[in-house]
């Protein structure tokens, strides 16, 4: 019997597809400028993405990294939710939709999924890429402005995925604000930058005055202990790197990391990690030192060694991100 293919595979063939007949010389050039402004101060009402071979060079080169950040983010919210899965799904500003294929890859099943954005080619790349997974097969792609004047349907989740950087304070605000009210989940991700995590701790701190629990990456729904300006809290995920990616970063790499910062926040009681490692772990001779936020509003560094036998395995085996200690089946 062969395996099935699973969502990561099949996103990485449709997209591979995608740059046939662009050549990768004009690829690269489209990505080199899209990255130089389509992450900047540009009106919702203007996209950047104009045209099928923009929106084709860009979704090959950044749809990957923001699969897998969404993925990494859904599946620590999976983990505080194990007998919860969505039965709809709204995509905010989902652009290609790489946050509906994430939802796929973490949940089984077929849901109503809405993909909310501007841009009318990049909701027409989406859809085309769709096609090649059947849990999106009936999924509406809705050309929707972004901001104040946003209506989000009533909906089991919404994902919002490196779009608040792209709003005015008021848009951000409104957004959040309408998510909140549709959603009996929210999941926000970011870059992870000290700015992208204070976009996200702004939406953490309206959602939780909406009532929502936060369920990953936080161990609890109080303050956030890291200081302003003095640090910042941000993940990792790691991406294969295709042969676009390594022409526009003119590195030979067969991977990258991207940086991220999240939220995942729900109307539904949750059991949120014990603690969870905020820095890759330091592994020395006889123990790893790990980092952690603990769930009474602080941060504090651990040693596990030799001594604490499986619990040291463990450490050893942990990853920056990782719910700390390790759930045992």
């Amino acid at each position: 019997m062969n395996a099935p293919v699973l969502p990561a595979e099949t996103l990485r063939a449709a997209l591979a597809g995608l740059l046939d007949g662009l050549p990768p010389k004009q690829a690269a050039q489209a990505v080199d400028r899209l990255i130089a402004n389509y992450r900047g101060a540009t009106p919702t009402d203007a996209p950047i993405l104009r045209d099928r071979a923009d929106v084709a060079a860009y979704a090959a080169y950044r749809m990957p990294a923001t699969f897998e950040a969404v993925r990494s983010a859904l599946e620590e919210f999976a983990a505080a939710a194990p007998d919860w899965s969505p039965r709809s799904h709204v995509d905010v500003g989902g652009g290609t939709g790489a946050a509906t294929w994430a939802v796929t890859a973490t949940w089984d099943g077929t849901r109503p999924v809405t993909v909310l954005d501007w841009a009318e080619a990049a909701l027409a790349l989406g859809r085309e890429i769709a096609a090649a997974n059947p849990a999106l097969g009936a999924a509406k792609w809705q050309r929707s402005r972004i901001g104040a004047a946003l209506s989000i349907e009533s909906t089991d989740l919404v994902t919002i995925s490196y779009v608040l950087n792209e709003l005015t304070p008021a848009d951000r605000t409104a957004l959040v604000d309408a998510a909140a009210t549709a959603a009996q989940a929210v999941v926000i991700v970011e870059a992870g930058t000290p700015a992208g995590y204070a976009r996200v701790i702004e939406a953490r701190d309206r959602l939780i005055a909406a009532g929502f629990h936060i369920a990953a990456p936080c161990p609890h729904s109080a303050r956030c202990p890291i200081v302003p300006g003095e640090d910042w809290c941000h993940f990792s995920a790691r991406v294969s790197r295709s042969s676009l990616h390594r022409k526009v970063k003119g590195g030979s790499l067969a991977y990258e990391d991207e940086k991220f910062s999240y939220v995942a926040a729900t109307r539904f009681p949750v059991t949120p990690a014990a603690a969870r490692i905020v820095r890759r772990p330091q592994i020395r001779k006889g123990q790893v030192l790990l980092d952690l936020c603990e769930p009474d509003e602080r941060l504090t560094r651990t040693t596990v060694t030799k001594r604490h036998g499986d619990l040291y395995k463990a450490a050893r085996d942990a990853d920056w991100g990782d719910a700390w200690p390790p759930a045992h089946d």
